[in-house]
């Protein structure tokens, strides 16, 4: 498990980089841009070229671009939907550019429209964003549930995906996020628990789709529909439910990023990186 956090790139890409190798990483995760504001961040071909050459050889071994909470394509207004697209195709160009194992996206909300449209839009824009780029995965993020947010179950991530153009299908995969997961009902506080989900996701979406985890403690109780991350083994998962999740065995290989507040409210450091290694040392000993 390369397990690893989302960290700053400010200043430069390589920046980011540095910050993760500072924090011990095995892979990081960055946003593009301003995560809150539609302004793009411009790299040139030379920004790529600094990034891949620290990256080659050194200790990070995935990057993943998490893509800015402003997009919902499922949204009627044509203006915020091109905007997401516009957005959308940005990152997924800058995940060209550094290699990145996949751009992260919250799929979107239908905001008071019926469901099946709202995913019918969703399903269009991603079509034309992988049209527009080469080859970087685009990944599917389960929600918490709120509101009228979209893909807070298995079904509704498998639909989506299936939806998208076959040509394109292959591009498309899911990052899990265990603080979501409990927020929208699925059960992840030991081992048995974290199991019997993931034969779930593995009969509704398949494993082959799972690319990455996103690794956060839960202020808020199973079925909360809430999205409120907590510093590991702090929250309603606790110590024993985040074992669990970093030790299950068909998340091996897999990127797991932490996203927590931190210790000082600065987001994960070197200490809460080696913090996760050890409960999932926890977790594969409690396993046997």
């Amino acid at each position: 498990m390369l397990i690893g956090a989302h960290v700053s790139p400010a200043g430069g890409l390589v920046k980011a980089l540095e910050r993760g190798i500072e924090r011990d990483c095995a892979s990081i995760q960055i946003f593009n841009q301003s995560p809150r504001a539609w302004r793009t961040t411009r790299y040139s071909d030379q920004d790529f070229a600094d990034f891949r050459e620290v990256l080659e050889g050194g200790p990070v071994k995935a990057v993943a671009i998490h893509a800015v909470y402003l997009i919902n394509a499922a949204n009627k207004d044509p203006e915020i939907r091109r905007k997401s697209l516009e957005s959308m195709t940005h990152a997924l160009r800058i995940g060209d550019g550094i290699g990145a194992a996949g751009v992260v996206l919250h799929p979107g909300s239908a905001v008071g429209e019926p469901k099946d449209e709202a995913m019918a839009r969703i399903v269009e824009v991603i079509d034309e964003a992988l049209a527009e780029t080469e080859s970087c995965p685009l990944l599917l993020e389960d929600t918490a549930g709120a509101g009228q947010t979209i893909g807070r179950t298995f079904e509704e991530l498998a639909e989506l995906i299936e939806g998208v153009e076959e040509e394109h299908r292959d591009r498309l995969g899911v990052c899990l996020d265990c603080c979501h997961l409990l927020a929208s009902g699925y059960d992840v506080s030991d081992a048995a628990r974290v199991s019997a989900v993931v034969d779930d996701f593995e009969s509704v979406v398949g494993l082959g789709r799972l690319r990455c985890l996103h690794v956060n403690d839960s202020q808020t109780a199973l079925g909360s529909n809430r999205d409120r991350h907590a510093n590991l083994g702090d929250g309603e998962l606790g110590r024993e439910g985040i074992a669990a999740f970093l030790s299950e065995p068909r998340f091996e290989g897999l990127p797991a990023l932490l996203e927590t507040p931190g210790r000082e409210g600065k987001g994960p450091d070197a200490a809460e990186i080696a913090w996760a290694r050890a409960l999932r040392e926890e977790g594969i000993t409690a396993r046997g």
